[in-house]
């Protein structure tokens, strides 16, 4: 959706057809969306982090790291 000054990155949560969260060009943490989030909830994703995750890591090579549910 779109940068701004406080946030890297502000968009809806999906979820591609491996199963994988995520938000516009960051993968999302899978344990944690789950427990906090559903499918299209917009989020702020304050860090990002290399990917970790030799599976996911080509599809997306940055994950966040501090994302919240935007109040805007």
């Amino acid at each position: 959706m779109s940068k701004d000054k406080k946030n890297v990155y502000t968009g809806a949560i999906e979820k591609d057809e491996q199963g994988n969260f995520f938000c516009g060009p960051y993968l999302l943490d899978y344990k944690y969306t789950v427990e906090n989030f559903k499918l299209g909830d917009v989020v702020n994703i304050k860090t990002i982090i290399d990917n970790p995750s030799h599976m996911s890591r080509e599809k997306y090579p940055k994950k966040s790291r501090v994302f919240f549910l935007n109040r805007d």
